[in-house]
């Protein structure tokens, strides 16, 4: 039998009553199947100095200055505990503008020859980011995920997986849905607008066209790890990312909104 009690009843204490819940603490983060501890009582890793160097040094002048990033909804961002943000993916510069913007380290998957890099390999690993074997199964790359998210980091996964021309979601997969399953954590959707305007996938040199990024309120984990749980919370993260893409671009303070949909530079054909 399965000794763990249903997640939606009671936690009995050692004296048989029903335990506290910590202040804070959301029920749906006991949702799915929870990794040993609670994700909410969890520490996240203090950044390194090497990350800290890469992100103040490097990322915020070409994200702040030559972009002119914006971020909106960072008061949604838990400091604590395991996380899991989704984004769409336009960019190679999103893995380091999400860390930097929502203010805590976010580890990404990296193919495991970026770690033989004699420079990129110290830096990267500095940065959260873990290696996957080319060619490695979706279960172990769920694994090593979850083995981060049980450390209390920020694990990001971009729900189209490549690269989109159109910087949207399009045809999302289900793998950040069944790792929040698992481990019990939240997904936190955030939206990177023009990023794929500024380095897309069929550019070679920067753009300087503004970049920000807007982060949605948390969703909870499924509520198991069946195909049509996992299908209702993608499809949820798919909506709420793609409409905060069409939320424009942030109007600095004291300003109007853009319109909706307005972007930097007319859509492509």
């Amino acid at each position: 039998m399965n000794p763990t009690p249903p997640a939606d009843g009671p936690t009995k204490g050692r004296n048989g009553a029903p335990a506290r819940r910590p202040a804070g603490e959301s029920s749906a983060l006991t949702v799915g199947r929870p990794i040993a501890s609670p994700p909410a009582l969890i520490g996240s890793p203090r950044p390194s100095l090497s990350y800290l160097a890469i992100s103040y040094l490097l990322v915020f002048p070409i994200f702040r200055w030559f972009l002119r990033g914006r971020t909106e909804g960072n008061a949604n961002v838990p400091t604590q505990g395991a996380l899991v943000v989704v984004a769409n993916h336009g960019s190679h510069l999103d893995p380091p503008l999400l860390g930097h913007a929502l203010g805590r380290p976010v580890a990404f998957m990296a193919k495991e020859e970026l770690f033989r890099i004699p420079l990129l390999g110290p830096i990267i690993r500095a940065c959260g980011a873990y290696p996957v074997a080319r060619g490695a199964s979706d279960r172990d790359a769920i694994r090593v995920a979850c083995q981060r998210l049980a450390e209390g980091w920020a694990t990001g996964v971009f729900l189209d997986g490549t690269r989109q021309r159109n910087g949207r979601v399009n045809a999302p997969l289900h793998g950040a849905a069944l790792l929040a399953a698992r481990c019990g954590a939240p997904l936190l959707p955030v939206a990177i607008l023009n990023s794929h305007r500024a380095l897309g996938p069929e550019q070679s040199r920067l753009r300087l066209v503004p970049v920000h990024i807007r982060i949605g309120d948390p969703i909870p984990p499924p509520a198991s790890r069946r195909r049509e749980d996992l299908e209702s919370t993608t499809r949820a993260c798919q909506e709420a990312i793609n409409r905060l893409i069409d939320e424009g671009l942030i109007a600095p303070p004291g300003r109007l909104a853009p319109a909706r949909g307005q972007t930097a530079l007319p859509p492509r054909p």
